[in-house]
C-alpha cells in the first residue's frame, strides 16, 4: 500500500464511509457540485461526467494524537494527519470518507507537527503496530478517547449539509449507511483481494481488504466508496419496496411509494465506474456472494413489475372513457 509523501511504507490502512442522500429537492449539476465540494481553495474538485457525474473532493487533513483501536486491549499511541473528502454520486448522493495509513513502526517519541504535516494521511504509532490487533479494533469502531473515523466522517458531513446551496428538503426518506473498511498488506507477488464484506446492524457494514505494497491508499478508498454507495442503493430501495405493501396497498399508494425509486435512484447502478483498474475485480467477489447486481436487478423487475400491473386498470379506464 502506498500513501502520500512518507517515505515509511504503511502495512495498514483503515477507512470509514458515510452515505447518505443529499438534502436538496433537486440534483445538483456538475458545477452547483464542485461548489458544494469545494473544501480547499487551493485545490479543484475532480468532476467526471462519464460515465455519471461524479464530483470528488480534495483531500482535507485532521490532525490525531491519541490511542488506535485495538480488539486486544493493547494501548498504542500513534500521531499523524487522518484525511478526510467527500463525494457526489449524480448530484444526488452524498459520501463522506476518513482514512489513514500506518506503518509497521514508529519513533518513540513524538515529532514536530511539521514531520507529520508532510505525510498526509499517515499515522505513525509509537514503537510497533500490531496489525491485525489495529485491524479489528478500527471494525469493531473505537471507545473513547480512540481514533474515531467515523466521528471525523460525519463532521465533513456536517459541515457539507450546511452548505446554502442545499434546501434541506429531500424527495423521499432514507437512512444513511456506514462502511468501515481495513486493509492489511497482501503477501508478496499476490494480487488484492476481498477477504470478507459484512453486513451488521444499525447500518454498518465492514471491509476486510488484502493490497499490494505498491496501491495507494486512495484507491483502496475509492473502492470502498463505491462499495458503500451500492451497498446503500440496495438498502434504500429494499426499504422503499418494504414501505410500499405490495400486494397489500391499493395501486396508487404502492406507485407513489415506489415512484422516488425510479425517479431518483434506479439509473445510479453503475458498480466501479470510478474504481481505480488493478481493484475492479475484487467487484466479482461481491458480485457471487451476496450478488449485488443480480439483488439490484430483481428489485427493478419487482418495481417495474408493480408500475406495469397498475397502470393496466388506468388504460383500461382510459380507452372506456375515449369509447363513450
Amino acid at each position: 500500500m502506498r500513501s502520500l509523501g512518507q517515505s515509511a511504507r504503511p502495512v495498514l490502512a483503515c477507512g470509514e464511509v458515510r452515505t447518505g442522500l443529499l438534502p436538496s429537492f433537486q440534483a445538483l449539476d456538475g458545477r452547483a457540485a464542485a461548489q458544494l465540494l469545494r473544501l480547499r481553495a487551493d485545490e479543484h474538485v475532480r468532476v467526471s461526467e462519464r460515465p455519471n457525474l461524479y464530483a470528488l473532493s480534495p483531500d482535507v487533513l485532521t490532525g490525531v494524537d491519541c490511542r488506535l483501536p485495538t480488539s486486544n486491549g493493547a494501548k498504542v499511541r500513534a500521531v499523524g494527519t487522518v484525511a478526510a473528502r467527500a463525494v457526489l454520486t449524480e448530484g444526488r448522493v452524498l459520501q463522506a470518507t476518513a482514512y489513514f495509513s500506518a506503518p509497521a513502526a514508529g519513533p518513540d517519541l513524538r515529532r514536530p507537527w511539521g514531520h507529520y504535516l508532510v505525510r498526509p494521511g499517515l499515522v505513525e504509532p509509537f514503537g510497533k503496530l500490531p496489525e491485525q490487533a489495529a485491524a479489528e479494533g478500527v471494525l469493531r469502531g473505537g471507545a473513547r478517547g480512540e481514533l474515531d473515523l467515523g466521528m471525523i466522517a460525519e463532521g465533513l458531513l456536517a459541515q457539507l449539509v450546511r452548505h446554502p446551496l442545499l434546501d434541506h428538503k429531500a424527495p423521499f426518506k432514507s437512512r444513511r449507511t456506514h462502511l468501515r473498511w481495513a486493509a492489511r498488506r497482501a503477501p508478496e507477488g499476490e494480487r488484492a483481494s476481498l477477504e470478507r464484506f459484512t453486513l451488521a446492524e444499525n447500518g454498518l457494514r465492514t471491509v476486510e481488504l488484502r493490497l499490494p505494497e505498491d496501491t495507494p491508499v486512495a484507491a483502496a478508498a475509492g473502492l470502498c466508496e463505491d462499495l458503500a454507495l451500492h451497498d446503500w442503493l440496495l438498502t434504500t430501495v429494499v426499504h422503499m419496496l418494504d414501505s410500499s405493501r405490495l400486494g397489500a396497498a391499493d395501486g396508487p399508494s404502492a406507485v407513489l411509494a415506489l415512484r422516488p425509486a425510479v425517479d431518483h435512484l434506479l439509473h445510479l447502478w453503475m458498480p466501479h465506474a470510478h474504481v481505480d483498474h488493478t481493484l475492479v475485480h475484487l467487484w466479482e467477489v461481491l458480485e457471487r456472494e451476496p450478488g449485488f447486481t443480480r439483488q439490484w436487478q430483481t428489485l427493478v423487475q419487482r418495481i417495474r413489475d408493480q408500475l406495469a400491473v397498475q397502470a393496466i386498470p388506468l388504460l383500461h379506464e382510459a380507452l372506456s372513457t375515449s369509447t363513450r
